[in-house]
């Protein structure tokens, strides 16, 4: 016999009868009236076709078919009903298993740190990173949300902005004292300055040298003779003191702090570059996926 929804609920409806021991009880505890319980007892009764219930005036007990059916069904209700309240209770508490695809830069130099906070407070959350260049399919590759830089494509995906960082064209002291300090983006343009130059590691295009302050923006055209697509390498070449670079502000803040790299142009400070969450649904969303959004929300901007 083909189960379908009519019958479960009957199911529910008898064994709220059998707990309480009558209709009329049965209604007050499903909230119907006792009318409407005899009506889904008679309709299961007509589906699995034998007669469930003994009904005299004073008693109400169980067939033979009836107390089988109920040895049987009963159990089973009770566990699903206790698996849809643990489904439930997980839905609103962090915990089990997190898996995320991040952007390996982000991952390394702000997210690593400040982890072991987060999980401290979620003691029962497991909670998986997996660094990757590309997004790929966080679906079909089991992901419960990703990570990434840039203004993501359309898509089916729910993309939640987590924050903007500042864009800052920077050098080591060490290449000022070779080559001088810029005074104004447009002399990066003349040959002179060695500009490493940075590819998009997923469009592969190169980003253009911009220069943002309020409303005004310029585009000044550099050329250089190393290229990039990975944001700790050209970190770690800015450092190095071999040329400037356009560098996300978040991340390096205590590079700047500590002098190791120098804001060539503090008065054109508004280029930003944002940070996105990327995942499949924004209906019913598990508490785990909110208290990280929200931990990822609280990382300070640079």
């Amino acid at each position: 016999m083909a189960y379908d929804e009519r019958m479960m609920s009957g199911l529910g409806v008898l064994g709220a009868v059998v707990d309480s021991g009558s209709f009329a009880r049965a209604g007050v505890t499903l909230g119907i009236s006792p009318s409407a319980v005899s009506r889904a007892i008679s309709r299961l009764e007509e589906r699995l076709g034998i007669r469930l219930f003994e009904r005299t005036t004073r008693a109400l007990t169980l067939t033979e078919e009836g107390r089988t059916l109920c040895d049987s069904v009963m159990p089973l209700l009770a566990g699903l009903e206790e698996a849809t309240a643990s489904a439930s209770r997980g839905s609103a508490q962090v915990r089990g298993r997190l898996r995320v695809n991040i952007d390996p830069f982000f991952s390394r130099v702000v997210l690593g740190p400040q982890l072991g906070a987060f999980l401290e407070r979620h003691p029962e959350l497991q909670l998986e990173l997996v660094n990757r260049d590309e997004l790929g399919d966080i679906v079909g590759d089991g992901f419960d949300l990703a990570v990434r830089f840039g203004t993501p494509p359309s898509s089916s995906l729910v993309a939640r902005k987590l924050l903007d960082t500042r864009i800052v064209t920077a050098a080591a002291p060490a290449y000022i004292a070779r080559h001088g300090r810029p005074a104004r983006p447009q002399d990066l343009a003349d040959g002179r300055h060695v500009c490493l130059q940075f590819r998009d590691p997923h469009s592969g295009r190169l980003y253009s040298w911009e220069f943002h302050r309020g409303r005004k923006k310029i585009d000044v055209p550099t050329q250089g003779p190393l290229t990039l697509n990975d944001a700790g390498s050209l970190h770690s070449v800015c450092l190095s003191g071999y040329g400037i670079g356009q560098l996300m502000a978040l991340g390096a803040e205590y590079l700047f702090a500590e002098n190791r790299l120098v804001d060539l142009f503090p008065d054109w400070p508004d280029e930003r570059f944002p940070l996105y969450a990327l995942y499949p649904s924004r209906r019913h969303l598990p508490a785990k996926v909110a208290a990280f959004l929200d931990f990822l929300t609280s990382l300070s901007p640079a």
